[in-house]
């Protein structure tokens, strides 16, 4: 079969639900190197600060809805709904939900 199907309802989330919500779906779609995840951050929460340096892959977060703020070595950039930001696997990130409704990402890596 040349695709595969999967819904956040088909995996756990790895956030509790009073923070939002985080599913990968990477398992789920059969995927060899995309990751792919659906992360919903409630307001005044944050996601863990990371790097992608173990893995070398680089990441895309876009927001459907709501607005973040990530913050990139230091520096914040600010994402509302329809925005994209792509970074590079060594670059530390966290993502902020300073704003006043629930923040719904999209996010996808895979190595360089």
């Amino acid at each position: 079969m040349g695709y595969d199907t999967a819904s956040k309802a088909d995996v756990e989330s790895v956030v509790p639900e009073e923070y939002g919500g985080m599913w990968f779906l990477k398992d789920a779609l059969g995927t060899d190197e995309l990751g792919f995840t659906v992360l919903e951050l409630e307001p005044g929460g944050k996601g863990k600060e990371h790097d992608e340096t173990h893995t070398g892959q680089e990441e895309v977060y876009y927001v459907v809805e709501g607005s973040i703020d990530v913050e990139v070595d230091g520096e914040t950039v600010s994402l509302g709904g329809g925005d994209a930001i792509r970074l590079d696997p060594e670059e530390s990130r966290q993502i902020h939900n300073r704003g006043d409704v629930r923040a719904t990402l999209v996010l996808a890596g895979a190595p360089l």
